[in-house]
């Protein structure tokens, strides 16, 4: 059952006592029940948490920040209230470790779109805390990555390296195929492992896309 936290969320328990977690982070204007649906596919030993995102966006929906439009008609994202929203993350997590049976080394995220961003943004600033990162059709906003001048060297002094699972659709219209494609370039070049696939769909996630990821996490957490 979920408890009153500073964020509104929906929890699928685990039957073990000290339980692996899986973080969702929903796209701009969703909301938590969005990729919650993934959960009862997903392995029971995990404690999963679904995350509705702060800014509220009527009639059903939310967003983690503003997308706003220039007077020439070009999306630009509001990074501040980005930035907020990874703190207000960060704090929420803090209070999972307290208040449900989950293991604080194994925390992962699973964002889809602007919750992709936010996981990337989360993870590379905080290289010690989340030990697996699956972001589906999202791309590396770099302004919202805390200390990243030294970034590779944060990842090679860390006890538990985080690993990455991307995912896109190279028909994507909402975010560019050519923007998800650059985070393994990046991840490359900071020395931080991961695997990239693409699908044959646009701004979604393919079942066959939903199944490699499955495999990937639940691979990395219990084999």
């Amino acid at each position: 059952m979920s408890q009153q936290l500073s964020l509104q969320h929906l929890t699928r328990p685990s039957k073990l006592e000290k339980a692996p977690l899986l973080i969702l982070l929903h796209g701009y204007g969703s909301n938590e029940e969005d990729l919650f649906s993934f959960a009862p596919e997903l392995d029971e030993r995990l404690f999963i948490i679904s995350v509705r995102a702060p800014y509220e966006l009527p009639p059903y929906g939310a967003a983690w920040y503003a997308i706003n439009f220039d007077p020439h008609g070009e999306k630009f994202s509001d990074d501040d209230q980005a930035r907020e929203s990874m703190q207000k993350l960060m704090s929420f997590i803090e209070e999972v470790k307290q208040t449900y049976p989950i293991d604080p080394a194994q925390i992962s995220l699973l964002g889809f779109s602007q919750g992709a961003i936010l996981s990337y943004g989360l993870s590379l600033s905080h290289p010690r805390e989340f030990q697996n990162v699956v972001a589906m059709s999202g791309y590396i906003n770099e302004e919202l990555i805390a200390g990243k001048e030294n970034l590779a060297s944060r990842f090679r002094e860390s006890a538990n390296t985080t690993h990455f699972f991307i995912s896109h659709g190279n028909m994507d219209q909402v975010v560019p195929f050519a923007w998800g494609s650059k985070a393994p370039e990046l991840l490359k070049e900071w020395g931080i492992p991961h695997v990239f696939n693409d699908y044959p769909v646009g701004h979604g996630v393919a079942r066959e896309n939903f199944y490699d990821m499955k495999k990937w996490l639940e691979s990395r957490l219990f084999s």
